[in-house]
């Protein structure tokens, strides 16, 4: 009744229920705008795993000495034979702080996953998938008293091993590099050619230290891992097609001559 007969009484109305719609439309804006960035970083993440399937370096050319056969191996459009697949995962559990530390993903043996796969973030890598269930899977961290990948100096290929000693997450060990190496602190280091597991050239982290070993020819290195294991979100799982037949081979004991 006052707005209705007064203008000043009706433009203090106004203004007041202006006021509350300003404060319930911006709420209503937060609440939308946090389900659409969820959705907008799942799109992100599957977009990137396009991407990273499309790289030429998870192909191989084929053994043009040999007649090429037609298998369940997928081709690209240069006729080069797939070798790695990447398939995305959400990360829903990790431990940092253990003396062997593991991360859990949203991702199964439904979805395509197996044991032995390699496990990457978008920063670096991260581990080796141990246990899958149907739709969950377990990797082994880098972060793991037990965990072994070969690795290499990215820019003279001094190839060694990559180990956690149990201490910081935010340091890791690599063994083996020749001081026949120029290796310098702040070097970058990469996944080798060597694993079965794990692409070549994948991002593993920079030397942050270097120990000459006084008993042998090869330094002790230590290495900032590139991948943030204390915000770990999303992963990529990487199927190399060709790994159980290169472990079979790897494994199989000589024949007695």
């Amino acid at each position: 009744m006052l707005s209705e007969s007064s203008e000043t009484h009706k433009a203090f109305f106004s203004t007041k229920a202006n006021e509350s719609t300003r404060v319930i439309n911006k709420q209503y804006s937060e609440f939308k705008g946090y389900f659409f960035l969820k959705e907008l970083n799942q799109r992100l993440l599957e977009e990137n795993t396009r991407l990273k399937n499309e790289l030429a370096s998870n192909f191989i050319e084929p053994d043009s000495s040999k007649t090429s056969l037609i298998d369940s191996v997928v081709n690209n459009n240069k006729l080069q034979k797939r070798k790695f697949t990447f398939l995305p995962a959400m990360v829903i559990g990790n431990t940092i702080t253990l003396p062997n530390n593991y991360i859990i993903l949203e991702r199964g043996e439904k979805q395509g996953v197996k044991k032995g796969m390699a496990v990457t973030s978008p920063s670096g890598i991260v581990g080796v998938v141990v246990d899958v269930s149907e739709n969950v899977s377990k990797a082994m961290s880098l972060l793991h008293q037990n965990s072994r990948v070969s690795v290499m100096l990215k820019k003279d290929q001094a190839a060694g091993s990559l180990e956690w000693e149990g201490e910081s997450p935010d340091e890791l060990t690599l063994k083996n590099i020749p001081k026949s190496s120029t290796v310098k602190v702040g070097d970058s280091v990469v996944t080798s050619n060597y694993s079965a597991n794990f692409p070549s050239n994948l991002m593993v982290g920079t030397v942050a230290a270097i120990e000459k070993e006084s008993a042998t020819n090869f330094y002790v290195l230590k290495i900032k891992p590139s991948a943030r294991f204390y915000q770990l979100q999303v992963a990529y799982i990487i199927e190399n097609i060709r790994f159980q037949e290169q472990v079979l081979l790897e494994n199989k004991t000589p024949a007695k001559q």
